[in-house]
């Protein structure tokens, strides 16, 4: 038997139960895998407070999307992991290569990974490198793909261009850890000097407080010293949308990534600046990431770290924003 949580779609935090439930088969072409670790996303609220209908099957997920683990058996057939492989499943299992995802996603249109084995393709499972461990990886299929597709898959970031994340949750800090990596310069919006302290201790080269600045807009403008953002990391959504515009260079980009202040911004245009939504990425970027992370020597931070039994504290921690990069589950 194993502990497994399940969460009533769109029903609230406290409809997630943790509830003792049999180990599943590894069948033909799938792998068995011991989760050991995983890591929460603003979209695992939105799924269960139902704030985007339609984004989780009904009437109940296995939530959460990102973790790692180690494989415990595989079906007939599985030639690209063996039993003790330590991996990551990817967010869209089937999205391997390619532009787009076909829909299915962990933790929402599928089952997700708050379940200490869980059964995947065995192609959708990618190898862990000794260099990360267990709640690094964790961090990885989705916050982090997310900010590296912002990156990388529309407009490669040059060296000594101007990254502006807002926040400093997981996809934020990411993105400051792959863009520094990369040779650019990063600013970073937040509404606490601590948080903004931390993130220069990461390497943010400029961070402003837009809760106590009175214009957070120019104060970001005059601290790049008149040069104007190639890219910025959105994850607040319309309700900023013009700001950012202003503050971009022709043929930047805008990174329609999230609506942590407002709705999407995926259907907004802007003259002389790409809209880009950002759909995380398949198992190539995944890959491509990793062996980025590996050559860099990036260590993706967590904040802190629940037990599955305290699942709906973990939720509560990550609505009230009080946390740094990331909220983490322990399933051992």
């Amino acid at each position: 038997m194993m502990k497994q949580a399940r969460v009533q779609t769109g029903k609230g935090i406290e409809t997630i139960t943790v509830s003792e439930v049999p180990i599943p088969e590894a069948g033909p072409g799938e792998a068995l895998v011991r989760i050991k670790a995983a890591t929460l996303n603003y979209r695992d609220l939105i799924i269960a407070k139902g704030l985007f209908p339609g984004l989780a099957k009904e009437p109940d997920v296995i939530p959460v999307s990102c973790s790692a683990g180690e494989v415990a058996a595989v079906g007939a057939g599985v030639t690209r992991v063996k039993p003790g492989d330590r991996v990551v499943p990817i967010f869209s299992p089937n999205w391997l290569s390619g532009p787009a995802s076909d829909g299915a996603m962990l933790g929402g249109p599928i089952d997700g990974v708050a379940t200490q084995y869980a059964v995947f393709k065995a192609e959708s499972l990618c190898h862990l490198p000794d260099q990360l461990g267990d709640l690094e990886a964790a961090t990885l299929p989705c916050a982090a793909l997310t900010s590296w597709s912002a990156l990388t898959a529309f407009r490669q970031t040059q060296p000594d261009e101007w990254i502006l994340a807002h926040g400093t949750g997981g996809v934020s800090i990411a993105a400051l850890q792959f863009a520094k990596a990369m040779g650019a310069n990063v600013a970073i919006t937040s509404s606490s000097d601590a948080k903004l302290a931390r993130a220069r201790s990461y390497g943010a080269d400029v961070t402003v407080n837009y809760r106590t600045s009175a214009n957070w807009v120019s104060e970001v403008r005059d601290a790049i010293g008149g040069n104007k953002i190639a890219n910025v990391i959105d994850t607040v959504g319309g309700t900023q949308f013009d700001e950012n515009v202003s503050l971009s260079i022709e043929g930047g980009q805008i990174s329609a990534i999230g609506m942590l202040g407002s709705e999407f911004s995926w259907t907004k245009q802007a003259s002389g600046v790409a809209n880009q939504p950002i759909g995380v990425g398949n198992r190539e970027q995944h890959e491509a990431m990793t062996d980025f992370i590996v050559k860099h020597d990036i260590k993706p931070p967590v904040d802190v770290v629940y037990d599955l039994d305290r699942i709906q504290d973990a939720y509560r921690h990550l609505e009230s924003g009080k946390f740094f990069a990331k909220v983490a589950l322990s399933l051992i």
